[in-house]
């Protein structure tokens, strides 16, 4: 039983994991738990030593002093004062007005607004309820079909997943080793190509279905002329200068995410001081909000921390390899099957437990079959925006039956979500046929890199930006570092 045990230690491990999280336990305590209990076991079993566990301190440190992970409260301070201050509102009413005249021009208003969003929030929960609460009542007093009103707006909600600064690309850069700036630039092509995508769905539901998305009526077009112009200025000014000043200033090299993380939040305030829509109640909700997320973040990285420690000292990471290096086809055979994994298991799971839990395995082997990382983690985040659309686990469908009105059943919702999730999956392989739609960075120079070897290029990319440490090959080198560190 012994020998088994020793023999097939990661593979039960991992299943171990899954049965937790198959029971419902909390995913950070589930990985650390999972982690402890192996890792008690194979030192028992004399398959490691106690001098693994004795690295855990430093690591958990580590996460703790990672300039990287500050950027996630300040992006997530930032989309809730803006959520809060009445943004959204004025956006899809100035917007709904230019778009008004045309067919299907409030599902295009909630689309753009829902970019435009995505680009400054970066928190779905925000974009989804706000569209929720304010376009939904709406497109259904004027006609729209409510599986097409609820489905744009869910899907327009989720874009703030791929378009940066998302939060996603934040915890992808950091298990992949990679910078902030360049997963913000790869993502920011096709993020506006799946823009351009939903754009382009609605406009042939509109041409061939014209009663799902009527034009609105004469009488509710209350801004014309020099009056929606001024509109128009005044709304979308603000936003585009905090995009830049956040977005811009990150892809200049000007400032670093944590930096533009901190100019947004303060763009925020002032936003919202601007519009007199600020309060001691609303900062206090944003902060409240912000704080309990950037702990969900942190406590489920100390238990991935945990798990990976011990997975990867009983040889998990050769076991994952072994097992996906195998694959026929190569590259494009590895990638097929990894992105049918990421799509079954978001019905389970979201993108943070995916980030932690799945990325930490695949880009060692991804990075063996020469597939260039920031390509690799914008592709799974495209993916792993699926997680919030799949019936019927889908936490973006959940925020918005929160807050639809009664005439809207949950099946319609459903109903809705899943032309938007086939448009997510034609995006994952509109990535895979052509890749250089991804695309950061100076290509000459990346060129130049790449011509003196995959080792030095990995080492430039890593260099400033917390990356990891490398991946051991084996249990005995990982004791050997850990012991002659300890002396």
């Amino acid at each position: 039983m012994a020998e088994f045990i020793i023999a097939n230690m990661a593979p039960l491990m991992f299943g171990a994991l899954v049965l937790f999280l198959l029971f419902g336990y909390p995913v950070a305590f589930a990985l650390a738990a999972n982690g402890i209990v192996f890792g008690l076991i194979g030192i028992e079993l004399g398959l490691l030593t106690p001098a693994l566990f004795q690295a855990l301190p430093e690591r958990i440190f580590g996460i703790m002093a990672n300039d990287t992970l500050l950027a996630i409260p300040f992006f997530t301070f930032m989309g809730l004062i803006l959520e809060r201050s009445g943004m959204a509102e004025d956006l899809l009413d100035t917007i709904g007005q230019l778009f008004g005249p045309m067919r299907g021009g409030l599902a295009f208003a909630v689309i753009f607004v829902g970019a435009l969003l995505a680009a400054t929030t970066g928190v779905v929960a925000a974009s989804v309820i706000s569209m929720g609460l304010i376009s939904l009542p709406i497109m259904l007093r004027y006609g729209y079909d409510k599986r097409l009103a609820s489905g744009v707006i869910a899907a327009s909600g989720t874009l703030a997943q791929i378009i940066p600064p998302s939060l996603v690309l934040i915890i992808m850069a950091d298990q992949l080793g990679r910078s902030v700036g360049d997963m913000y630039e790869g993502a920011m092509v096709p993020g506006l190509v799946l823009t351009g995508l939903y754009v382009g769905y609605v406009a042939i539901l509109a041409i061939f279905k014209p009663s799902a998305a009527p034009a609105l009526p004469p009488e509710a077009r209350t801004l014309r002329g020099a009056k929606l112009f001024l509109r128009v200025i005044t709304t979308l000014v603000p936003p585009l200068v905090l995009i830049f000043l956040v977005l811009g200033t990150i892809f200049l090299g000007i400032a670093t995410p944590t930096e533009g993380g901190a100019m947004g939040a303060a763009g925020a305030l002032i936003l919202a001081l601007a519009r007199g829509r600020i309060s001691f109640k609303l900062l206090k909700q944003a902060m409240e909000t912000t704080g309990k997320l950037s702990s969900f973040v942190v406590f489920i990285l100390v238990g991935s921390t945990v798990f990976g420690l011990v997975f990867r000292g009983v040889n998990g990471d050769l076991w994952v390899e072994h097992l996906l290096l195998g694959l026929p086809g190569g590259q494009v055979g590895f990638l097929i099957v990894v992105n049918i994994l990421v799509f079954v298991l978001a019905f389970f799971l979201d993108f943070f437990e995916l980030s932690f839990i799945i990325v930490p395995l695949l880009a060692p082997v991804a990075d063996k079959l020469g597939i260039d990382l920031v390509w690799f983690g914008v592709l799974l985040a495209v993916n792993m925006q699926t997680s919030f659309m799949h019936p019927p686990f889908g936490f973006a469908l959940f925020y918005l039956r929160s807050v639809a009105p009664s005439s809207v059943k949950t099946t319609d919702i459903y109903w809705g979500a899943i032309p938007f999730v086939c448009i997510q999956i034609i995006m994952v392989a509109i990535i895979i046929i052509f890749p250089d739609i991804v695309s950061y960075g100076d290509p000459a120079e990346k060129a130049r890199m790449e011509h003196q070897g995959d080792v030095d290029l990995g080492s430039l990319m890593q260099e400033g930006e917390g990356a990891k440490a490398p991946t051991e090959d084996s249990a005995a080198d990982l004791l050997k570092n850990l012991q002659s560190e300890n002396k």
